[in-house]
């Protein structure tokens, strides 16, 4: 089942079991261990008293009380001393226990807080990278809806090499001005490459009301000297040399989109997107639960995408099967299509992805960690 990164508040979240980042006496602190025992209510402290505290690196599982959740899963992490004092595997062991908890109660849903990263110490970076790493192991061989919250989105970090190269990538190819993947240039969907460059070379001069009476372009090539008579003899031609041109040129873009017997074109539909995903995941050799793990997708969906042939995805979803069954840029647009979608230069998302993909990189958690930082809707479900 999927892995979500969210940013808010823990205790608002309607899951079976939060955890709760505690130190080692079990009886409430500041930050998010303070959080959950006001939102959980006295009986919650009552409870921790009788569990005679937990060591670093376990964890301790308690009712949700007065919490949307129904349990609360206590883990106390370790405070940084430096990196020299096995933190990183105490702050995995407090990851993993909670999870084999959350397991032992049944849980189907899980939200954990960064453990560690607070007072405790431990560089924000390494204690994203510890925490992901630890869950990632845990739901290959587990199901179980994970999310981790970011309770302050400034102190979320990523790898600073990637972001500065990622960041440059965004600038250079991000088309936020015009809202149009072409760069706000006339474009003729499905036209051959030469008749959309020539309708995008097109020379478009004049006001917006000029256009709509027909005059754009004209005005400047009447001859004013002229007596009264012949200039709106010239007018009136040109104005119609004008329609005659602008008509032709529509022509292009709707002989290159419009079909020519719809009835045939119906007949000879492409496959849908569903048929599509299930023939790449044979082509390329994987298992079901293989490919939808790996685009972080939850296998109920899955189930439905695979008995609906008409199922009609999110582009999200489809752009995480791209990325689990490693296409590359233009098999990722082909695969789109069949979604009735298409990668956009104005979308900030698209050329995140975009940018993994270019450089071979199909870590779905490292495209949504990144995502995530740029604000925008992680992949899967």
């Amino acid at each position: 089942m999927p892995f979500h990164i969210v940013s808010g508040d823990i205790t608002k979240l309607q899951v079976d079991a939060i955890v709760n980042a505690a130190n080692s006496s079990l009886l409430g602190g500041g930050g998010v261990d303070g959080a959950i025992h006001r939102a959980a209510g006295p009986r919650l402290l009552e409870e921790c008293r009788g569990l005679h505290g937990c060591r670093t690196g376990e964890a301790k599982v308690t009712l949700g009380y007065d919490l949307p959740a129904k349990y609360v899963i206590h883990t106390v992490g370790p405070v940084w001393q430096g990196g020299g004092h096995g933190e990183e595997e105490l702050l995995r062991s407090a990851y993993r226990n909670s999870l084999l908890l959350a397991l032992e109660k049944h849980c189907e849903s899980v939200a954990f807080p960064m453990i560690s990263a607070g007072v405790y110490g431990y560089p924000k970076e390494q204690a994203l990278q510890v925490a992901v790493s630890t869950i990632r192991a845990f739901l290959e061989e587990n199901d179980m809806d994970v999310t981790l919250v970011i309770f302050d989105k400034s102190s979320f970090r990523i790898d600073r090499e990637l972001f500065s190269d990622l960041s440059g990538f965004v600038d250079r190819m991000y088309d936020g001005g015009s809202g149009h993947p072409m760069g706000g240039a006339m474009y003729c969907a499905g036209a051959a490459p030469m008749q959309a460059e020539a309708a995008r070379s097109m020379p478009m001069q004049g006001t917006l009301e000029e256009a709509k009476s027909g005059r754009m372009g004209m005005a400047a090539d009447v001859p004013q000297e002229a007596p009264k008579k012949e200039r709106r003899g010239f007018l009136h031609r040109a104005k119609k040399e004008s329609a005659a041109r602008m008509a032709a040129e529509m022509e292009v873009c709707e002989d290159s989109i419009a079909p020519h017997d719809l009835e045939a074109e119906l007949r000879n539909l492409d496959e849908s997107f569903s048929r599509a995903l299930l023939r790449m995941i044979d082509v390329r050799g994987m298992k079901d639960s293989e490919c939808y793990k790996k685009a972080n997708i939850d296998r109920k969906l899955f189930s439905k995408i695979r008995s609906d042939v008409n199922y009609r995805p999110s582009k999200q979803t489809v752009l995480a099967f791209a990325v689990a069954l490693e296409l590359d840029l233009s098999e990722t647009q082909a695969f789109l299509q069949k979604a009735g979608f298409a990668l956009s230069r104005s979308s900030k998302a698209d050329v995140i992805v975009e940018y993994f993909i270019s450089h071979g990189n199909y870590d779905m958690y490292s495209i949504n960690q990144v995502l995530f930082a740029y604000d925008q809707n992680l992949l899967g479900a």
